[in-house]
């Protein structure tokens, strides 16, 4: 019975997550069959601005999620819907700061991620989009959590599939026989999570939804709850985007725009893994929270082991893609035939995503840590994989071996990840406390 129900959420959620990191590529590959290595250049410098966005929306939405299971699993009506008023609150003010920043700082944002020249516009535009429709991004991103947290989780894939479905076509139209440039990917991608919501809205017409709008007090406090419980989310997903701005600097000395469409080819494919880990994550927290917090020891360890061989099994699968189709891989990016380009993206995909051996059960143990209230256990994982590590090795290797210095940060930074999330498990056990 468990795991079955581990398979339909886990499942639900990664085939949802597959939708969005497909509508990323669709962006990657329209954008470079239009625009060619500038417009790819100038997407791969907007993205850690789009991720700074989406990073925010799930630290919240998870983090108010895990509180929202833990109240339900107690039974505790009252305490969930607060949770579920005070975290769309929470939500919305970030969405708030986000659309001043787009509103006036759109340009100097872009040049913070190594825009210049004639890329800056360019970047810009797409980034001021997307900042507008923060509001979009980050309640879809609270939506799918409560939905999921509430017992609907093929109805979330739905939303996300048709949302990743709708930016798609509309990717298309925009920037071909619209001609709308990146303004038109921009919009295609902030059009999706409205179609998303939509989707969802089906939840409350059924009369289903066990979560409900209540008048609340003290707000902050609560949301500083919520970002606690949902830092691990917030990093892994800001992790790509904080890698992208390093490595996009460090390769624009060393190999100028070329590098850098080359690596935004690698980012992008590698996206699809780091969505089918946060696709784990996401399905395995309601049923995580929910043992956790009814007190069933077995069944949250039990979870937890699915959940890492799970992630495990995938992180195989990737490795042997990428190896495999490392040539057409890079091929189907390289719309301009430029073999500079080919070469290093092909190199790239095999010396980079052997990380994702060690990058999948650090994600799934950083956001399980989460979901049984060990917040600061979770952060130290996601701190380490996403930012430390990460930009220590990025700097020091890209110094000492040039671009496949920058190419095996990832790898090397996840194996010493791997190394303190053993030692944070392990001292759990060892500590006699609940997973």
């Amino acid at each position: 019975m468990l795991g079955r129900q581990f398979a339909k959420y886990v499942s639900s959620n990664i085939l949802g997550m597959m939708g969005i990191s497909f509508y990323i590529l669709a962006d990657t590959y329209f954008v470079a069959a239009k625009l060619g290595a500038d417009g790819l250049a100038a997407l791969n410098l907007a993205i850690p601005g789009f991720t700074l966005v989406n990073a925010t929306g799930l630290m919240v939405a998870m983090g108010g999620g895990v509180r929202y299971s833990i109240y339900r699993s107690q039974g505790k009506a009252r305490e969930a819907n607060e949770t579920f008023t005070k975290t769309v609150l929470t939500g919305l003010a970030f969405a708030l700061i986000y659309f001043l920043v787009g509103c006036f700082f759109a340009e100097e944002f872009s040049a913070l991620l190594g825009a210049e020249g004639h890329i800056l516009p360019m970047t810009s535009s797409y980034l001021r989009i997307l900042l507008f429709f923060g509001a979009f991004f980050i309640s879809n991103d609270m939506t799918l959590a409560f939905v999921r947290n509430d017992g609907a989780p093929r109805l979330a894939m739905m939303a996300m599939i048709c949302g990743s479905l709708t930016n798609v076509v509309l990717d298309y139209v925009f920037i071909f026989p619209l001609n709308m440039g990146l303004f038109g990917a921009a919009l295609a991608t902030a059009i999706s999570p409205v179609v998303s919501i939509l989707v969802m809205s089906w939840h409350w017409f059924r009369k289903r939804n066990n979560f409900h709008f209540c008048r609340v007090k003290k707000i902050w406090r609560n949301s500083l709850d919520f970002c606690r419980l949902g830092v691990s989310a917030f990093i892994n997903e800001i992790s790509s985007g904080i890698v992208l701005a390093v490595f996009n600097l460090l390769i624009l000395g060393i190999s100028g725009n070329t590098g850098v469409a080359a690596y935004g080819v690698v980012a992008n494919i590698a996206l699809v893994g780091v969505s089918i880990y946060t696709g784990i994550s996401q399905g395995a927290q309601p049923l995580i929270s929910q043992s956790y917090g009814a007190g069933q020891k077995e069944d949250t360890k039990r979870l937890f082991g699915y959940t890492l061989l799970t992630a495990f099994g995938a992180s195989v699968l990737l490795v042997a893609v990428a190896w495999a189709f490392a040539s057409p891989l890079a091929a189907a990016f390289n719309q301009e035939g430029d073999p500079a380009m080919q070469a290093m993206a092909e190199t790239g995909l095999r010396y980079y995503f052997p990380g994702f051996l060690f990058a999948g059960i650090n994600m799934v143990s950083a956001v399980y840590l989460g979901s049984v209230e060990r917040a600061a256990a979770s952060f130290a994982i996601a701190l380490c994989r996403g930012a430390v590590a990460i930009v220590v090795f990025a700097v020091v290797l890209s110094v000492l071996w040039g671009m496949t210095g920058i190419w095996l940060a990832f790898p090397a930074a996840e194996a010493v990840t791997l190394l303190l999330t053993m030692v944070l498990l392990r001292r759990k056990r060892n500590t006699g406390k609940e997973g």
